[in-house]
C-alpha cells in the first residue's frame, strides 16, 4: 500500500501543477482537461482502495460500500469527520467521472482542485496504518 500512497503524492502534485492553469486553458486544451479528469478520478480511487484495505486489514467492520469503508475509518478515529465528509462527497464525483451519468462540466471539476488538500490530509491521518 505504499506505493499507493507515493502514486497519490504524485498525482496531488500534478493536480497542483494543474491549479496553476486557468479554466480557460484546460478548457481549450484537451490533454489538460484529461489530465484533470483522470488525475482526480485515480486520486479517488486510490483514497478508495487504501481506506478498504485499512478497514479490512483491521477489523474495522464490514463494508459494502466505499462509503462504508471511509465511515468505518472515521467511527474508530482513523479520520476526522470533516475528511470522511469531504470524501464521502468525492466517491459521487468519481462515479460520475467513471460512469459519466450527466455530461461533466469543466467549471466545476476545475473547483475539484481544491480536493488536493483532503488528499493530502488523507495521507496525514492514514500513514501510520499502512
Amino acid at each position: 500500500m505504499l506505493y499507493r500512497l507515493k502514486n497519490l503524492e504524485e498525482n496531488i502534485a500534478t493536480l497542483k501543477s494543474l491549479k496553476q492553469k486557468s479554466l480557460q486553458e484546460i478548457q481549450n486544451n484537451k490533454l489538460l482537461e484529461w489530465s484533470l479528469r483522470y488525475g482526480i478520478f485515480e486520486s479517488i480511487q486510490i483514497v478508495i482502495d487504501i481506506s478498504c484495505h485499512i478497514a479490512n486489514r483491521y477489523n474495522l467492520g464490514v463494508s459494502n460500500t466505499y462509503s462504508e469503508c471511509l465511515e468505518n475509518l472515521y467511527k474508530y478515529k482513523y479520520i476526522s469527520k470533516e475528511l470522511k465528509e469531504s470524501l464521502i462527497s468525492a466517491i459521487g464525483l468519481r462515479n460520475i467521472l467513471i460512469h459519466e451519468y450527466v455530461k461533466i462540466d469543466i467549471n466545476k471539476l476545475y473547483q475539484f482542485l481544491n480536493l488536493t488538500n483532503d488528499f493530502k490530509k488523507f495521507i496525514d491521518e492514514i500513514k501510520e496504518f499502512i
